[in-house]
Formats: structure tokens, sequence, C-alpha cells
């Protein structure tokens, strides 16, 4: 799979106009193209940042942005106003834009010269008042944007404008999604269903099923020697067991799980698709559920949701590309049982299968076990325990009226002991306030059962996708309250229903 920040690009454009004379403007327009050098030269910055001409008029704005609506490269814009670009220049430039904006504050100086601040230093430098302006029209217009303020020379105004481009990235990357399902929803399971044509509308994502069968004619066709080839490449990276190495008697169930891994990827790449869902209960031929192949393909960047969840997939997919380079990873995971010690509790995500191993840098086990649902053969799968550290379990919910993502901060933390019996990959958190109210916000919420666990991005990305994608955002983290928590519930569902218009 393609690396999600090779040809992406964010424009850097500048705000001036043409009242303070050439040689203002030319000041201008070095010291934003060194603002966008520092930028492009961060190390928490994954994209590049491409600076554009001084904007000076309302014509060049809405060029500009109309062009970066047209180019596929380009996943943002920041914008600046470095001196003072009246506002009403930008209103139609503001009205076209798509793309999403990130509006930063800043000047090209960190301290004043005291005591040599003229008029011609105050006409150049008046992104204090600029900015406000510009401020002001984005509000007037509704304009979803983030705003940074800090000089950016200082670490956390880089650290900020990453996580808004990580943040576009994954917006990005969902309208180049082609999700395939290969069968249906698990019957009877409420939250997993949704509104498909809505998602493609507010998300840009296509989200289509193919009969299961034509997956099973792609794993009949998989030539022994690539079986043979991806079997090494198992016995090299994980602690395989000995009954499914060569000679051992379940190694043709290892050879099946490999012939999986190979057609989906090929039958995927020929879809040209990034995320897709599978489902025990239609299964059709296959032989197994795929495990192994389903965990290896997250680890490579796709997305997957479990019993036909396509929006959890679609979740993990943009994770992935929102923590691309980062170290963590990211994991379809379902809260599944409880630790409720009082003072001790805890939560033990799994599933059945499919938890993607860049949860964890430790060497996975690859074994075999019955699933006991399903009626088909003993699946394989890696099994391991998530690294500690922080992470974020985020969840898409279908409200009917508007999607709703519930993001709620934990620590991950290692198991209170071994788990022999326990044959799949977990992880263990501990969730922010605290175990009762995190649970009771949640339900509160309606989200769902089924997230993505991420390790490698923080709340504020999620933040930050929520507003690129106008899109509600309930958020359980230290400073949540049950009485706040239901009040924001209330408070949101009036705003999202008169946001939606008559």
């Amino acid at each position: 799979m393609s690396k999600p920040y090779a040809d992406r690009e964010v424009w850097f454009l500048t705000g001036s106009q043409d009242l303070y004379g050439e040689e203002t403007l030319r000041q201008v327009a070095e010291q934003s193209q060194e603002i966008a050098r520092a930028l492009d030269a961060s190390s928490d910055v994954p994209v590049s940042i491409v600076w554009k001409p001084v904007l000076k008029d309302s014509a060049s704005i809405r060029r500009a942005a109309l062009d970066a609506n047209s180019d596929d490269k380009v996943i943002g814009v920041i914008a600046w106003m470095h001196t003072f670009s009246p506002a009403k220049m930008w209103i139609a430039g503001l009205d076209a834009l798509r793309t999403p904006l990130l509006h930063l504050h800043t000047q090209a100086n960190v301290e004043l010269p005291w005591d040599s601040i003229d008029m011609d230093f105050m006409n150049l430098n008046q992104a204090a008042h600029g900015d406000r302006e510009f401020g002001y029209i984005q509000s007037r217009l509704g304009v979803a944007r983030k705003t940074v303020v800090g000089h950016h020379s200082n670490p956390v105004v880089a650290k900020s404008i990453g996580t808004w481009v990580r943040a576009a990235a994954g917006w990005a990357t969902m309208h180049d999604t082609r999700l395939a399902r290969f069968g249906d929803n698990m019957r009877n399971v409420a939250v997993t269903e949704g509104d498909k044509t809505e998602a493609e509308l507010r998300f840009g994502v296509s989200v289509n099923t193919w009969a299961v069968n034509e997956l099973v004619e792609a794993v009949e066709a998989v030539a022994d020697a690539d079986v043979d080839a991806l079997v090494a490449e198992y016995e090299e990276l994980y602690d395989v067991v000995p009954e499914l190495r060569k000679g051992g008697e379940r190694h043709e169930s290892l050879r099946y799980g490999a012939r999986q891994e190979l057609a989906l990827l090929s039958f995927l790449g020929e879809l040209g698709a990034t995320a897709f869902t599978t489902n025990f209960e239609d299964l059709g031929a296959l032989r197994q559920l795929p495990g192994l192949a389903v965990q290896r393909l997250m680890a490579q960047g796709y997305g997957f949701g479990a019993e036909g969840d396509w929006k959890t997939a679609l979740l993990v997919r943009a994770a992935k590309v929102m923590g691309e380079g980062l170290p963590g990873g990211a994991s379809l995971m379902e809260d599944y049982t409880y630790n409720m010690v009082p003072g001790a509790e805890k939560i033990l995500g799994a599933h059945m299968l499919e938890i993607c191993p860049t949860l964890t840098t430790s060497k996975p086990k690859l074994e075999i076990h019955p699933l006991g649902i399903g009626g088909k053969e003993d699946p394989v799968r890696l099994v391991f325990d998530t690294d500690p550290g922080k992470g974020v379990v985020v969840a898409l919910s279908d409200m009917r009226d508007r999607f709703r993502l519930t993001a709620n901060v934990v620590d991950v933390v290692a198991p209170d002991a071994e788990l022999p019996n326990l044959p799949v990959a977990r992880a263990v958190w501990v969730p922010e306030p605290d175990f009762a109210t995190s649970a009771e916000a949640w339900l509160t919420a309606g989200a769902a059962h089924h997230t993505v666990l991420t390790t490698a991005v923080g709340l504020e990305v999620w933040e930050d996708f929520a507003e690129i994608a106008r899109t509600e955002l309930l958020v359980i983290d230290k400073d949540t309250t049950r009485r706040g928590f239901k009040d924001a519930i209330r408070w949101n569902a009036a705003y999202y229903r008169l946001a939606q218009g008559i």
C-alpha cells in the first residue's frame, strides 16, 4: 500500500493588500516564505508545505481556493494575514473553499525591537489585527477551521499544525476510500448498521458489497509457490507454534491462512479498496474465518470492521493514515469484559481474531484454536498483549439524523496476570476519568461496542478531524462529569438539528 503522505501538500496562503507599496509587499513575501520553509522542514509536519504568492485581492483569493479544491495533492491550506488584509476580499474565496483550513496567527518577529519601532515596522507587522479581521469573516461565514496561535519557531506551534495535517490527511483518505464488504452485517445487530448513502455524502467513502464466494475463487487461485514464500515469512516474523510449522499436524491450516491473505491483497488491490469487512455468519465456502490475514492487512494500513461493521472499518483506515510514521498503532477493538474490583477497574478489549499487531513491539505468537461460532475450521491468528501507554478509543455511530464520533482517552496497561487460556490478541486499559463515569457516558452517548483503539495519535487529532468533517464529537476524558456529558448531548441534539436547516 502506498505511503499516505508521499505526494500530499498543504498550501501556505498569505493575505495582504496593495495599500502598503512594493517594498512592504516584497518583505511580506520574503517573511511568509521563511515561515513556510520552517514549517516544511519541521519533523512534526508530515507533508510538504508549499508557499503560494501573496494574495492581495478577491479574485486571486478565490482562484487560490478553487485551485486548492481541484488539486488532488492538496489536503489543506494554511492562511496567515501578514499585514491587514481586508476581510471582504476573502468572502468569495472562503465561500468557495472545500479544502480543510488552518488559520495561523503568528508574526515574523519573536520579540519587539522596542528601541527601533516606527510606523514602517507597524505597517509591515500587523498580523495582530489583520488576523482578527480574518477571524471575524471566518466566523461570520461559519467556516470550519483550526486556529493555531504562536510564533512559528515554537515547537508547540509546529506540533499543533502537524496534528491538524494528520487530521486533514484522514479526511482526504476517507474521500479516497473504497470499502469492500464481504457479506452483510451480523444478523439482528443494530449498531453495525448505518446509512451508506449518507456516509458517502458526509465522508466521501464508497461502501459496497461483494459476494463471499468471489473471495473464495481468489483464495483457490493463489499459487502454491506464493503460499510457500508467505509461510516462510510467518516463521521468520512470529513465534509459530510447532503444530503450525512445516511438518506439523496443523500446517495446512497455516497455509490456508496464507492463501486468504494473498487472495485478499489481490482482490482488494484489483478493486482499489483500502478497507473491508467480513462476517462469521456469511463465509460461503471459505474454510476459516480470516484472522491472521486480517491482522496482517491492518498492519499494512487497511481498515477493517468485523461482522460487516463498515463504519469501524472506515475509522480504522483513517486512524492508520493519521498515525502513519508515529510510534504505536491502530486496530479494530471491542470492549469485551471488565475487571470490576473497586479501585482497580479495567476494561479487557479483544475480538474473536482480528486485533492488529501494530499495537505491540513484542514478537506475537502464531497459534491455532477453535473459534466456537461460525461452523468452520479452526482459524490461525496472532496472539499478543498490547503495549502499555496512552491511547484513544473511538466509535462512529449512526444517530439517524447525523453521525456521531465518541472518543474516550485511556491508559493502556499490562494485564494483572498472565492470560494463558485466552487465545486472542488483547488490550487492557483504564478509561478516563474513571471506569463508572466512562462507561455511563459511553452508554449515554449510544456509542458502538466496535471501536478503533489508537496508540499512535491522541485526542487532538480526532478533535481536528471532527471539525474538518463537521461531525459531532463527544469526548470522555479526565474533565468529563456525568452531568456535563448529558448536557453536552442535549445541546448537541439541538445544535446539529438546527445546523442542518429546514
